[in-house]
Parts: structure tokens; sequence; C-alpha cells
């Protein structure tokens, strides 16, 4: 990533990875509330928080990382941002449905049977590598294509 040599861009970096934090919050805390409360399958769980991640860090790039990308209509940028964030979930959910059992065997074999089960380990763990994949995807594409009108 040669581009990050570049101390704006490495501000806007860090940004987006502070937003992807708080998307990852709001990710989190919807799955484990949507599996846990509710029995949902874990991969339609992981879909609907995924897509509620989208909204909340569409909104935070928009007006925080790249505030001074406005000459595109909002408009515009959200279905760039979505294209890009539905690529994104193309790359996640296959990952996160093939970790997720490789994980839940893993923690049954290596972990205790305590707070965390073995199963909300292996969600959660699956989870957290789908979304460290992701979010590089969505950092590069949404640079160079959502908010290709900065500098």
């Amino acid at each position: 990533m040669k581009f990050l040599n570049n101390e704006k861009e490495r501000n806007r970096f860090i940004r987006f990875a502070i937003v992807g934090a708080i998307g990852a919050v709001v990710d989190f805390g919807i799955f484990n509330l949507l599996t846990l409360l509710t029995k949902m399958l874990p991969v339609v769980a992981s879909v609907i928080s995924f897509c509620s991640a989208v909204v909340s860090n569409f909104l935070l790039n928009r007006y925080w990382t790249y505030p001074d990308s406005r000459t595109k209509r909002l408009r515009k940028q959200l279905v760039q941002f979505g294209i890009v964030s539905l690529i994104g979930l193309g790359i996640r959910t296959p990952l996160f449905a093939w970790l997720e059992n490789i994980l839940i065997h893993i923690a049954e074999k290596y972990l205790p049977d305590f707070f965390l089960t073995p199963v909300i380990v292996g969600h959660n763990g699956a989870l957290a590598i789908a979304i460290l994949v992701v979010m590089l995807w969505n950092f590069i594409a949404n640079r160079f294509w959502t908010y290709n009108d900065v500098e």
C-alpha cells in the first residue's frame, strides 16, 4: 500500500479503521443479539448485522473520514459504497460460513465450556477474521472508487 506513505492517506486510513471499529461494534452487537436472543441462523444474522454496520460506516466515512468528498452526490456515493459493501459481503459470507465450524471445533477441543461457549467463541472468531479481511477490501475499493474525488 504505497499510497499510505502519504500522511493525509495514512490519516484517512486511521479514520477509516476507527470507523471500521465502530462498525465492528455495531456488527458484533447486532449479530450476538440476533443469534443469542432470537436463535436466528448465524449466517443470516451475519448478513443483517453486516448491513447495519454498512449504514453506520457510510455515514461516518462520508462526514468524518472523507469530509472533502463532496463533488459527488450523496446518492451516487451511497450506491458506490453499497456496491463495494455487497462485494465485501460476498467475500465475508462464505469465509464466515467456512471458518465458523472450524473455529467451533477448535474451541470445543481447547476451551472449557464456561461463560463463553465454543459456539460463541467460534462464531465471534469467524466474524472477527471476516471483518478484518473485508475491511482491507473496503478501504482500497472505496478510496479509489467511492471517494476518488479527494486529492
